[in-house]
C-alpha cells in the first residue's frame, strides 16, 4: 500500500484557504504558511500543521501546493531565502495554483529540475466559488507522471483535472480562460446598459438570451447579483487587470496583436482609474454607467 504523501500549503486568500480546507477533509497531513496568521489559526483549528516559513513547509511536504497573487512572489517563495528550495529534497513536487507568467513557471520547473524536483503550474478557473465547492477546474503544465502522484489530492478540490503540456503550459490556458472571462463580463455590462439606456428591462432581456447563442459562464452566475445591487467578489477587478497584463505580455512575447483583449483590457484599468479595484470583475458593469450617463438599477 501506497503512504499518503504529506502536503503543504503557501498563501491562504480567497482561493487558497478554501482549497486548503478541503485537503483536510479529504484526510491529507496538511503544513501551511500564509502571512496572514488568521487563515493559518483557521486551519490549524481544523488540523493543520503550523510552519513558520515556506522552508519549514518543505522541510515536512512530499507535495507543495502555493497559490499567490502574482510571479514575483512565486518566484520570492520557491527561490527566496527561507523559501521551499531552502528546505526541500529530492522528488519534492511544488504544484503552484496561481496566475503568473508562463515564462516564470518554466523558469521555475528548470530550476527545481536541477535538484531533481518538479514544478507543475497548475492555475484554477471557477472563482471563490469554486474553490469554496471543491468544483474547481485546474489546468496543468508539467510533468505527467508528478501529476499522476499528485492527483489524488488535486481531486480533493478539482471536479476537472487537464494536462495541458509542459512547464508553462497551464499559464498558456490560463492565460486564454481570462481572455474569455474577460470578454464575457465586457459584453454582459454592455449589454446591460444598452438595454438600460434603450429603457428595456434588462433581467428580461438576460432571460430571453441565455437560453440561446448568447449562453455562458457570465449570464448564468453574474446577473442576478449585479441586480440585487451586489459587486463584491468573487474575483477582485485588480486581480482580473494583473492577469490582463500576463496575457497581453504573453502575446507581446509571442509576437501577436489580441485587439479585442486589448480593448477589454482598457475597460478594466478603467476600473481601476474610478476605485473600482477591490470589486468583483463583473462590477465591470460600472464602467460602462460611467460612459453612457445611465445606472444599471
Amino acid at each position: 500500500m501506497t503512504k499518503q504523501p504529506t502536503l503543504g500549503f503557501i498563501g491562504l486568500g480567497l482561493m487558497g484557504k478554501p482549497m486548503a480546507a478541503h485537503l483536510l477533509k479529504a484526510g491529507f497531513v496538511l503544513w501551511v504558511h500564509n502571512r496572514s496568521q488568521v487563515a493559518v489559526d483557521e486551519l490549524v483549528a481544523q488540523g493543520a500543521h503550523k510552519a513558520s516559513s515556506a522552508k519549514e513547509v518543505a522541510e515536512h511536504a512530499d507535495i507543495i501546493m502555493t497559490c499567490l497573487p502574482d510571479s514575483p512572489d512565486v518566484e520570492a517563495c520557491v527561490l527566496g531565502e527561507n523559501g521551499i528550495l531552502a528546505g526541500a529534497k529530492p522528488g519534492l513536487i511544488v504544484i503552484d495554483h496561481s496566475t503568473i507568467k508562463p515564462a516564470t513557471a518554466r523558469h521555475l520547473a528548470a530550476a527545481l529540475a536541477e535538484r531533481g524536483m518538479h514544478f507543475l503550474d497548475a492555475p484554477v478557473s471557477g472563482g471563490q466559488i469554486g474553490a469554496q465547492n471543491g468544483t474547481l477546474t485546474t489546468m496543468v503544465g508539467g510533468d505527467a507522471g508528478a501529476l499522476e502522484a499528485a492527483r489524488p489530492a488535486l481531486e480533493a478540490f478539482s471536479k476537472a483535472i487537464t494536462h495541458i503540456g509542459g512547464p508553462g503550459a497551464g499559464q498558456v490556458a490560463k492565460c486564454c480562460n481570462q481572455m474569455m472571462v474577460a470578454a464575457q463580463m465586457a459584453a454582459m455590462a454592455e449589454l446591460l446598459i444598452l438595454a438600460r439606456k434603450a429603457e428595456v428591462d434588462p433581467q428580461k432581456v438576460v432571460a430571453a438570451i441565455q437560453g440561446g447563442a448568447a449562453q455562458c459562464w457570465a449570464l448564468d452566475n453574474k446577473p442576478q447579483l449585479l441586480f440585487a445591487g451586489n459587486r463584491q467578489p468573487g474575483f477582485k477587478a485588480y486581480m482580473q487587470v494583473k492577469d490582463m497584463g500576463i496575457v497581453m505580455e504573453t502575446a507581446k512575447e509571442l509576437g501577436m496583436p489580441l485587439p479585442a483583449t486589448a480593448a477589454n483590457t482598457q475597460l478594466f484599468n478603467a476600473m481601476m482609474a474610478l476605485g473600482m479595484q477591490d470589486l468583483d470583475n463583473s462590477a465591470i458593469v460600472g464602467v460602462m454607467e460611467q460612459l453612457a450617463g445611465v445606472d444599471l438599477l
